[in-house]
């Protein structure tokens, strides 16, 4: 039995690349602000599709389709949070998606206070590891959308 209290969050994030440029938002974080794709929290009953869609119009002003699930980044570990010990898991869900609309904006009093492109060369380095899993995903994903064959 462990004396931390357990705590999963699952969040959804959008990896959204257009003419070799990373849409990122700065996240102010316990620590200190860092770079992180667009996205967050799924609410109560909320399917993780459309939390994507909400949370990247809050945290940049866009409006954006979801193109393709790219992959589910599962974390555990200790997490200590304002003085609290936790028995963390962290479920990442990461989709492909692209731009449909809306103009590049700030979220005001929420958990980021910026978003920008970056070409995908210049990442800034002041951010989180999920965008490394993210770009790789993206990378490794089958360019015609079909699944490799293993027969």
């Amino acid at each position: 039995m462990t004396d931390k209290l357990r705590k999963m969050r699952v969040a959804a994030y959008a990896v959204i690349i257009d003419e070799g440029r990373i849409l990122l938002s700065r996240w102010l974080g316990p620590d200190k602000p860092m770079w992180i794709l667009p996205g967050g929290g799924v609410d109560h009953g909320e399917d993780p599709y459309d939390a994507v869609v909400r949370e990247v119009f809050e945290e940049t002003g866009y409006r954006a389709a979801v193109d393709a699930l790219l992959g589910i980044q599962s974390l555990h570990g200790p997490l200590n949070r304002d003085g609290v010990d936790l028995d963390y898991h962290r479920l990442r869900i990461l989709y492909e998606a692209h731009v449909t609309g809306g103009e590049l904006t700030f979220e005001v009093g929420g958990s980021t206070d910026q978003a920008a492109w970056f070409p995908l060369d210049k990442i800034p380095e002041d951010h989180v590891e999920s965008v490394d899993v993210a770009l790789e995903l993206h990378r490794l994903r089958p360019a015609d959308g079909r699944a490799p064959s293993f027969t």
